[in-house]
């Protein structure tokens, strides 16, 4: 819990704060150490690699890089990838001055009220305090500056279930009975800050998947709009206080929330309007007949890859440019629940599709204890201690499949394509099981691809299963799955840490297990199609290993960290890279400012003196 006396404290030191009045000497005395403290400081970021960089063993993995010549894709990536993050550590922050001044730069207007209470919480709990990792908040949340405030405050003060805080305190409405306790989960997060918040509404969506897809077009004109509206202020302008939310309350409680039309029609329909209108999904129409195998991209090389691996996995993950995962991923299929809107309303969720229009804050499941998705307090044993192999248990969820659509479910293709018995079958024959096709041999060309003994590998590697096949109707008995794919013994996360490999790939939504796997001792493998809260702050090849969502670079991936000691040291830096980066940036505290700096952002956002509020206690 973040000690307020302290911060109140740290706060009475900054000059020309509401809460102090200090004499000129002291001012300048202040002054003088914070700079010699903050230079001293960031030479020593300056010319130092990342937290948990060349720790223990790993080190002599990444030298063996470092001083020779890559001979593997992959070994470039692992490169680079360090690289990008330590040029972006050198923007780290460690005072209110150099925080702000890197806030206006990149923003282009001043911080929001409060923003020296929220950094005195990232100073004090040792978070990493880089701008670019708050980005999401900024995109996030543009699109509102072209709506009018009041309109935004009421929307999401009368919502069905909000995240409310008043006179700091939290006051979680709406009713949750029978339902997982999400607006509990983020209301004690939120109650941690809430003493230093102005008066806000968080409202939450409590479905899986996300709620809001208003069209490229209309978000480019809102967009437009805040672009428009930066300035960074002149200080005798400046408004330090928020206006609070009176208006909004003086309409009593009892405001029906506000409800836009929700479509419940073809979900692809509903997403690509929001992709660019030069963009390969724009125009491409929905499946409508998904009896037979999937069908794969071909001669797949597309330009966010390098020689068959994911090199940009934002773009890797974006649906907008891959018009083929209308029929590869059950989001597209057969989604479980559907309720869309075009309209754009302010509703904050636990992940989004990069179209999607709500408002991102860490996944409810990522606050629980439940070591479903955390595995507890192991994390897995030493990597020389791991099994050489690959685990993966879950649901066969993604939608909802049946016997006409079941072969272009994500969960269900990676099952298939790490089942030795299917993969010896195709390999025998020539021929494409029901949910994949061989990968390309001229793209991915290794000993295992070439002589045919991937499936033979696989026997002893692979550990993988389905632990409900959640078969529709429930009356079919799963007559249709079982002659491909039967349900499994589930194996708990605690044991499943004891492998070395562990895929991860999109239920209904996002995985909610993917921190787990990050602070694990094993090495993640991460496919999806989902944003969340804290992908501006991972790297791929360096904190966990890309995978497209095709899967057709899986097996080449799984090959070059088994294959060899150069591949499995490669393996074991990264796992232990990602382990000791998230401890770093994934913890509750780092949920918690992403969170208090979002409400800080959304408040002045829903106030109606929005573009001359900031902060300025700096200058």
């Amino acid at each position: 819990m973040f000690n307020g006396q302290r911060l109140r404290q740290w706060l009475s030191g900054l000059p020309g704060h509401r809460v102090c009045s200090m004499k000129w000497q002291s001012l300048l005395r202040y002054a003088a150490i914070t700079f010699a403290v903050t230079l001293t400081l960031s030479g020593v970021f300056l010319f130092r690699r990342p937290e948990g960089f060349l720790s223990g063993t790993t080190s002599h993995y990444f030298e063996y890089f470092w001083n020779r010549t890559e001979t593997h894709p992959i070994e470039h990536l692992v490169s680079e990838a360090h690289l990008f993050h330590e040029n972006l550590l050198k923007e780290q922050s460690f005072d209110v001055p150099a925080a702000a001044a890197r806030y206006r730069a990149r923003r282009g207007r001043h911080p929001p009220p409060g923003f020296d209470a929220w950094l005195a919480y990232a100073v004090e709990h040792d978070a990493i305090v880089v701008e670019s990792y708050f980005d999401r908040i900024y995109a996030d949340l543009a699109p509102f500056w072209g709506l009018d405030p009041q309109t935004i405050a009421e929307r999401a003060a009368s919502w069905e279930h909000v995240v409310q805080v008043r006179n700091g305190t939290v006051n979680p409405k709406g009713s949750t009975e029978n339902r997982v306790p999400w607006l509990q989960l983020w209301s004690g997060l939120v109650a941690e800050a809430a003493p230093f918040l102005p008066d806000v509404d968080m409202p939450i969506n409590y479905m899986d998947e996300s709620r809001l897809a208003a069209s490229w077009e209309d978000i480019t004109s809102y967009v437009e709009i805040e672009q428009a509206s930066r300035t960074v202020k002149p200080v005798e302008e400046v408004v330090t206080a928020f206006s609070g939310l009176d208006k909004v309350d003086a309409r009593g409680t009892d405001t029906e929330p506000y409800q836009p039309e929700w479509l419940h029609s073809n979900y692809w329909d509903l997403m690509r309007v929001g992709c660019a209108p030069d963009s390969a999904s724009r125009n491409a129409t929905p499946m409508v007949n998904f009896t037979g195998p999937a069908e794969f991209p071909q001669d797949w090389s597309p330009n966010y890859a390098y020689d068959g691996f994911v090199r940009n996995f934002t773009a890797s993950s974006d649906p907008c440019s891959q018009p083929h995962l209308r029929g590869m991923h059950g989001t597209f299929v057969e989604p479980l629940t559907l309720s869309t809107s075009k309209e754009l309303i302010p509703l904050f969720s636990g992940c989004k599709l990069p179209m999607n229009n709500d408002i991102l804050i860490p996944g409810a499941m990522y606050l629980t204890d439940d070591v479903m998705y955390s595995g507890g307090d192991t994390h897995g044993p030493a990597w020389r201690q791991k099994v050489d192999g690959t685990v993966w248990r879950g649901v066969a969820s993604g939608g909802r499949h049946h016997a006409e659509n079941w072969s272009h479910f994500q969960r269900l293709r990676l099952v298939e394509m790490l089942n030795s018995t299917t993969v010896s079958a195709v390999e025998a024959s020539g021929s494409r099981a029901m949910t994949f096709e061989m990968p390309s041999a001229k793209l991915y060309d290794f000993p295992r691809r070439r002589e045919g003994t991937i499936g033979k590998w696989l026997k002893k590697f692979s550990n993988v299963g389905v632990t409900m096949l959640l078969c529709h109707p429930a009356e079919s008995e799963c007559d249709y799955l079982l002659p491909h794919i039967s349900g499994v013994e589930g194996v708990p996360m605690k044991e499943q840490y004891k492998y070395k490999f562990m895929p991860d790939v999109d239920g209904n939504s996002f995985s909610a297990r993917f921190r787990g796997f990050l602070l694990s001792t094993s090495l993640p493998i991460k496919s999806t199609i989902y944003a969340e809260w804290h992908d501006d702050r991972l790297v791929p090849w360096l904190h966990f290993v890309p995978m497209d969502n095709t899967f057709q670079d899986l097996y080449a991936i799984l090959d070059y960290f088994s294959y060899d000691k150069k591949g499995d040291r490669a393996a074991q830096f990264i796992a232990g890279e990602g382990s000791a980066w998230g401890n770093k940036v994934l913890r509750r505290e780092d949920m918690l400012l992403y969170v208090w700096r979002l409400l800080l952002e959304f408040a002045r956002v829903c106030d109606e003196k929005r573009e001359l509020l900031g902060y300025v206690d700096d200058l």
